[in-house]
């Protein structure tokens, strides 16, 4: 009997992990909303987000998570943002230190903002996860439009990454 159990308990976590590394989100093109979200991390990130004012998709930008010790000036050079945009149109949030707390900052930033709808700017294998924590922090009227960045993630980081998803999950359900 115990046996069974921890076969199906390992067959699923089996099966759910291919699916997870299967079908990772994608970038998405033309689509506007209010603001483009970025949680700091992975590279590209900040970049598409960049991309995605400059063309007009989003009016406001949220960068979530940076470091403390990061000033804006260092942050408009490292990414090539004029002044100009960086006073209308991008803010740095430097309250989040992991997921949950991007989706605490996030959801803080919408809600000041009134914010109806955002674009989600985060690695392909990180966005279910957080886009799973901002569900729970969000206003229900806040339409999130994931948008994934591309990469190249190794074995491990897709490991970690679905336990870590694994959790979010079962959190979730215990809270609810």
């Amino acid at each position: 009997m115990i046996f069974r159990l921890l076969s199906t308990i390992f067959l699923a976590w089996a099966f759910g992990f291919v699916w997870f590394f299967a079908t990772l989100p994608a970038p998405i093109g033309k689509i506007e909303t209010d603001a483009v979200i970025v949680p700091t991390g992975a590279a590209g990130r900040i970049q598409r987000g960049i991309e995605v004012l400059d063309k007009g998709w989003a009016e406001r930008m949220l960068v979530s998570g940076v470091d403390l010790e990061v000033r804006p000036d260092e942050f408009a050079a490292e990414f090539g943002v004029s002044q100009r945009q960086m006073r209308c149109c991008i803010d740095l949030g430097f309250a989040a230190i992991d997921t949950r707390g991007n989706a605490e900052e996030i959801a803080k930033w919408v809600v000041e903002h009134r914010v109806g709808s955002i674009r989600l700017v985060t690695s392909d294998w990180h966005m279910r996860r957080v886009a799973s924590e901002l569900n729970r922090t969000l206003p229900s009227t806040v339409t999130v439009v994931p948008d994934a960045v591309r990469s190249e993630p190794g074995f491990g980081v897709l490991l970690l990454e679905y336990h870590k998803l694994v959790v979010t999950y079962l959190t979730g359900l215990v809270k609810a």
